[in-house]
């Protein structure tokens, strides 16, 4: 019996992908006007990216600790072994939910082996993570093998993003309202990063185009054989933003090979449309 992967709907991967690789996916919450939406299942990152440009207020809760009981016991029932990948535990409660969730599935079953792992990763550099996790699995892997390279890929893992409106940062408590004020006069568009799980801003420009290229150069300093390496984007609802910086990557480094999907509703309730983040590895477990 192969190992099961699950994860949360942090990952932003596709769903027709989630659907090829077996992956099971526990939804975190979407909030408005105190109503509760299921991300990815009864509400879709489209929905609230249009929402946020009609000026609707999103937020997001983590999954519980009961969400995550109900998926591990069935998996426990089943004896089926499993990896919890898990959004950063520094951007949500949901790690620590699961935790909560296998000390209680364990006490019933204690022959059940459940691994948790929290990536201190996010969007689509999280779901690269279990990506990659899932092809393992489907080739048979061990659990000691999954959760070994899922550590590797987890820590060499790079996000590098920009927001078009400093607007839905401030909304979300990243930047101050002067801040936001100040950069909307002046076009000035953020790069931030993942660092020990949390968003960091890492740099500031003015203008669509210039953030572009300051994320090309920052790519050049951190990544690693890029054109042999998968590459993540997550979009606020932009497409065209998404073309032409994929032509970028591959006329820079010879990317060829791309996942792309719209950035989920708990990244992208803080994030909002426009957003534009690539994710990709600053070392390969074979160059390590």
């Amino acid at each position: 019996m192969t190992i099961k992967i699950i994860t949360d709907s942090a990952c932003d991967l596709p769903k027709e992908l989630v659907e090829e690789l077996d992956v099971e996916v526990v939804p975190l919450f979407v909030l408005l006007n105190e109503k509760e939406y299921l991300d990815g299942e009864t509400i879709q990152s489209k929905e609230v990216l249009d929402g946020m440009r009609e000026g609707k207020v999103f937020k997001t809760s983590q999954v519980t600790p009961n969400m995550f009981y109900d998926c591990f016991v069935e998996y426990a029932q089943k004896g089926q072994q499993c990896v919890y990948i898990a959004f950063s535990s520094a951007l949500s409660g949901t790690y620590n939910s699961a935790l909560i969730a296998k000390e209680e599935v364990i006490d019933k079953y204690p022959d059940f082996q459940l691994e948790i792992i929290d990536t201190k990763c996010a969007s689509m550099g999280f779901g690269l993570v279990v990506y990659k996790s899932a092809l393992l699995a489907k080739e048979g892997k061990s659990v000691d093998e999954i959760v070994r390279a899922t550590k590797f890929n987890a820590e060499h893992m790079e996000h590098i993003f920009t927001v078009d409106d400093l607007e839905y940062l401030y909304r979300g408590g990243r930047v101050s309202k002067s801040a936001a004020f100040i950069g909307g006069i002046l076009n000035i568009k953020p790069i931030l990063n993942v660092e020990d799980g949390k968003l960091i801003p890492i740099d500031k420009v003015r203008g669509r185009q210039k953030s572009f290229k300051r994320m090309i150069e920052l790519i050049q300093e951190r990544g690693t054989d890029m054109s042999n390496q998968v590459i993540g984007i997550s979009h606020g609802d932009d497409m065209e933003s998404v073309n032409k910086f994929r032509k970028m990557m591959e006329l820079e480094f010879g990317c060829s090979k791309f996942i792309i999907n719209n950035i989920g509703c708990a990244v992208g309730a803080h994030s909002g449309p426009g957003t534009l983040a690539i994710f990709f590895m600053n070392q390969l477990e074979n160059n390590s």
